[in-house]
């Protein structure tokens, strides 16, 4: 290929993929922030007036759904690493620049419900679910 640099299109495929990654990387970040500022702010409001369970179950349930959530969003940004990878080892008459995930979906680590419990979601939300249970419970 003449005026081509070798490897161009690995770099080009390799870029694109790097950029979903950082998006999902984004999307988890900008999660986390939100549900700490809804809990924050939703704990203070519970010891501040006498509401019934209603808002602890609300929040509850609201912790539980950014977690589910902030699990998809890790299971993409996981497959999207691991076509990084393929993509890393293949010659540069194959690339493609095909973005298709679906042959790490099957993938253990990959799956909706390993990452939903990986350990750095599980902590992380496990805390926050505790917090509310503590100010229902003992702050009250």
């Amino acid at each position: 290929m003449p005026g081509k640099k070798h490897g161009e299109n690995k770099r080009a495929h390799l870029a694109m993929i790097q950029g979903v990654v950082d998006r999902m990387a984004g999307n988890l970040f900008y999660l986390r922030g939100w549900i700490i500022t809804l809990v924050a702010g939703a704990l203070v409001l519970l010891t501040q007036v006498e509401s019934g369970q209603y808002p602890v179950v609300f929040l509850s349930l609201t912790t539980i759904l950014f977690w589910i959530y902030d699990g998809y969003f890790l299971a993409l940004e996981r497959m999207y690493r691991d076509l990084y990878d393929k993509v890393r080892t293949m010659k540069e008459e194959e690339i493609d620049f095909s973005m298709d995930i679906t042959e790490f979906k099957r993938l253990k680590k990959n799956s909706l419900f390993y990452c939903i419990f990986s350990p750095t979601l599980r902590y992380f939300y496990g805390f926050l679910l505790a917090a509310t249970a503590y100010v229902f419970f003992f702050v009250k």
